[in-house]
């Protein structure tokens, strides 16, 4: 059997009807921007690969550093136990995240990330003696595919079989100037989570900062923890390190994981300030965080995350960042009038817009499987959100692969031209 009919045959794939869905195709390696399957055809990664490769495939020096601790110390306990690297990455990230952080909790994906989150936020309050367990999120939000990351994303397609089973949320709009958030009564919220500036399986949803900055301001002055979801927009993808950093106020917990390894192996982290730690610090072993998995802070995957951290530092990937921002505002300002489109937005190296079909917008709406294929056959792969289609490239795409996409994007717009309702 070919690799496609194996798959085919033995594996379940995630956020796929397989009954419908077309065979998977098998990718045998990648290089920088490029995927490459089994008749070496190369495939331009315009999403990389689901929002996680910011170096590009096959980095020679993640790779390396990747061997070098596979031969040294592969995995060892987290309970009772520690090691070089998740230390070195802990003061990294301590270091260069946004706000009061002083504590890194490793787990192995953004929705763990986010569970440890809430536990931490709603512990920390019994921990205190104070009742207060309800969770604020926004509306639209997506956390994570986990139960408790389930109850604090918005109720959707991708958690409405499991709604009974899911905790109480309450909803707010995107903060704005037209959303007034005291119109809530906070007195029992243990904490708020949002993703910060762009919610991105919500649609690529977007914020602006001060309207951000406003509501961290008005949830901390009603005694709310703040959680930041930062698992997608971390490390680089807005313009700047964190979408925490384009606001004034701080986060007592931010969740990361995606792009913390360039790619390369699963992570997922935690951080919260002394606040929230010190909660947890007793004689009676009950206030304990009584949460791990057995891969915590995997040797392997933390020296993924220090090599990830040292290109994402250096002048050339910083470069590459502002560049690859500039270059959507170029294309931005190209596309702006088409009638074709809706919303046309970026943050960064993030561009979004929807595809104008009459119909809402939505995650089920009928256009998603012709977008996809549309840019499949020219060997691009996006991902659309139903008519929503979004870029995230890896930092390492070139000028002319870039143009290769908004070309692509340039044909599909003259197609749906004479589409677009009246």
């Amino acid at each position: 059997m070919t690799l496609g009919e194996q798959d085919s045959r033995y594996i379940w794939h995630p956020y796929t009807q397989m009954k419908s869905a077309p065979p998977a195709i098998p990718m045998v390696r990648g290089k920088e921007a490029l995927l490459f399957d089994e008749q070496d055809n190369a495939y331009l990664d315009a999403i990389s690969s689901w929002w996680v490769n910011l170096h590009g495939h096959g980095n020679p020096y993640i790779a390396q550093k990747i061997f070098e601790q596979a031969c040294t110390l592969e995995h060892c306990i987290f309970a009772g136990f520690t090691h070089p690297q998740a230390i070195r990455l802990a003061l990294r990230l301590l270091t260069i995240l946004p706000g009061k952080m002083t504590r890194v909790f490793y787990s192995d994906n953004g929705s763990t990330a986010v569970e440890v989150a809430l536990k931490m936020a709603i512990q920390y309050w019994r921990n205190k003696g104070i009742q207060k367990s309800r969770i604020l999120a926004l509306r639209h939000a997506y956390h994570g595919d986990t139960f408790g990351a389930m109850s604090v994303s918005g109720r959707s397609v991708f958690n409405q079989v499991f709604a009974d089973y899911l905790f109480q949320v309450d909803y707010t709009q995107i903060p704005s100037n037209d959303n007034p958030v005291e119109d809530h009564h906070p007195s029992e919220y243990a904490a708020v989570i949002f993703e910060p500036l762009i919610q991105g399986s919500g649609g690529m949803l977007m914020h602006e900062a001060a309207d951000l900055n406003r509501f961290i301001r008005y949830c901390r002055s009603q005694g709310m923890l703040i959680i930041a979801d930062e698992v997608m927009t971390g490390f680089g993808r807005t313009g700047k390190t964190f979408a925490m950093d384009h606001v004034e106020e701080y986060a007592d917990m931010i969740c990361l994981s995606k792009g913390i390894t360039g790619g390369t192996m699963a992570m997922g982290v935690t951080a919260c300030n002394q606040s929230v730690f010190e909660a947890f610090l007793s004689e009676d072993r009950t206030r304990t965080l009584f949460h791990g998995h057995s891969y915590t802070a995997n040797p392997i995957a933390c020296a993924a995350a220090n090599a990830s951290l040292d290109l994402l530092e250096s002048p050339d990937c910083q470069d590459n960042i502002l560049r690859i921002s500039k270059l959507h505002a170029d294309f931005r300002l190209q596309i702006q009038d088409h009638p074709a489109i809706r919303n046309l937005r970026q943050t960064g190296t993030i561009l979004a817009f929807e595809m104008d079909t009459g119909q809402p917008d939505s995650y089920t709406n009928p256009i998603r499987d012709s977008l996809y294929d549309f840019f499949l056959r020219r060997r691009i792969i996006l991902r659309p959100l139903g008519n929503t289609l979004y870029l995230m490239p890896p930092y390492c795409i070139t000028n002319a692969q870039l143009e290769q996409v908004y070309q692509a994007i340039r044909e599909l717009l003259e197609v749906h031209r004479e589409k677009v309702p009246q």
